[in-house]
């Protein structure tokens, strides 16, 4: 699966050697220092820092980068943080709604989904930690943007829920809510899977037959709901 940034360089970008240079051009140099911006804060937090207590410099020196670089790419370390947040929504975004739009049967459709969403925390773990933790602290303005990404995810699986006819004859506020009780349900599995110790394959299995069955409860709920006066 296709990571979200590049990994760490070998060597300084600051110091990218002349055939190097001359084989990108202006906009894919940005790219890449836009990349190794972000990388760098992601490795900074996974050795054990919050994202609150990173320096404009700390990132800029793990990146090999001089500190004005940063202005060209992020006003503040907080605005690298909502690139981060939005980053990690898009993809997964992107990769559960290509599996709501595969025609799989629903009880396949839902393992498929938990499957690819265990691999992406474990492909992605840094960014995670991340969210789940930026979810409920830090930041107000970062909060607000795991918050916009959650109600994004939110919208679109109730938009798919209804053009799939998967939970026939339930208004939009009950997908709406439905939804929301998936994607809550989901930031709690993903705090959990992080905290499972490696090399356990047995706590993973419990993890992920646990996630399946509450996802299952949820939508067993869902389609039995009446709205109040129907």
């Amino acid at each position: 699966m296709k990571r979200l940034t590049t990994p760490r360089y070998a060597v300084s970008l600051s110091n990218e050697s002349t055939s190097t240079s001359s084989q990108l051009n202006r906009s894919e140099r940005k790219l890449l220092t836009r990349s190794a911006l972000l990388s760098s804060a992601l490795r900074l937090m996974s050795a054990g820092r919050g994202f609150g207590a990173l320096s404009l410099r700390e990132i800029t020196a793990e990146a090999g980068v001089v500190p004005a670089t940063f202005y060209r790419h992020f006003s503040s370390v907080d605005e690298l943080g909502l690139a981060l947040v939005e980053e990690s929504g898009v993809t997964l975004r992107r990769l559960l709604r290509d599996v709501r739009r595969t025609g799989l049967p629903p009880k396949s459709m839902l393992l498929s989904s938990v499957r690819i969403f265990q691999q992406f925390i474990d492909d992605h773990r840094a960014h995670f930690l991340f969210v789940t933790t930026e979810r409920s602290g830090g930041s107000p303005v970062l909060r607000a943007a795991v918050r916009r990404e959650e109600s994004h995810f939110i919208h679109e699986m109730a938009l798919d829920l209804r053009q799939l006819g998967l939970m026939p004859g339930q208004s939009s506020a009950t997908l709406e809510m439905t939804c929301g009780l998936v994607v809550g349900t989901m930031m709690l599995a993903a705090s959990e899977h992080l905290d499972l110790p490696k090399n356990q394959p047995a706590l993973v299995r419990e993890w992920l037959d646990r996630f399946v069955r509450q996802l299952r409860l949820i939508f067993l709920g869902a389609r039995a709901w009446r709205e109040a006066g129907s």
